[in-house]
């Protein structure tokens, strides 16, 4: 037991390390959760559309990706695609991965938020002979937005989450942080303790923020002009 103490003096000379990683960690979330929510709504909307043939190879697409490991899919991104000529750094990989990952499952959020605007609401819009763009950004997206805020807040979370997976390929987060600390000081309670904590932390602040979002919220929707 007397290998098992906490280092104090170790801990804060770690911690600046394992904060900067977090700001790794934290930009691949954000970016990756920024293209998700467009992805999201890509194929959301793709999956609406009149052309059958759209219709049904969205669906093919959003299947495969979301019955196939995000690891793999990071993998194949940074070893595979080079040989076609495309390369990208860890990062912009890994926010590729992980947005296009849970963009698929976002798609689905979307998917059903939109069905679940009243069939009126539809009428009225093309009674008023609106365009798709205009039914969409003045209709339907503003009434369909709050009922979506608590599964996408989720799946932000669980992005997060999934983040230590892209130290398989060098990007330097949290997690492979921790890793490089403990195998250099042959010390891994505390820089792993840390990033457990900081990933607690985390997910607590953007669970209440989206709860707080979806509270204030204004339950007629709001208008995105």
């Amino acid at each position: 037991m007397n290998g098992f103490h906490w280092d104090w003096a170790f801990t804060w000379e770690v911690l600046p390390m394992i904060l900067s990683a977090a700001k790794v960690t934290l930009l691949a979330t954000l970016l990756g959760s920024i293209f998700a929510i467009v992805m999201g709504l890509v194929f959301a909307l793709l999956r609406r559309n009149n052309s059958r043939i759209l219709r049904i190879s969205t669906y093919w697409v959003v299947e495969f990706i979301r019955s196939t490991p995000l690891l793999v899919q990071i993998f194949f991104l940074y070893y595979v695609m080079p040989e076609f000529g495309i390369s990208m750094s860890p990062l912009a990989t890994g926010v590729f991965a992980l947005g296009l990952h849970y963009g698929a499952y976002l798609s689905e959020v979307f998917r059903s938020g939109i069905d679940g605007i009243e069939k009126g609401q539809w009428e009225a819009a093309r009674a008023l002979n609106l365009t798709i763009f205009d039914t969409y950004k003045d209709i339907v997206l503003p009434q369909a937005i709050r009922p979506m805020i608590p599964a996408t807040g989720n799946y932000i979370i669980a992005m997060f989450k999934e983040t230590p997976q892209l130290s398989a390929i060098t990007l330097l987060e949290m997690l492979q942080m921790a890793k490089i600390i403990g195998s250099e000081n042959f010390r891994y309670l505390e820089p792993f303790t840390l990033v457990g904590i900081l990933y607690l932390v985390f997910s607590l602040l953007a669970a209440y923020g989206i709860h707080q979002v979806e509270r204030r919220f204004p339950k007629e929707g709001f208008s995105l002009k």
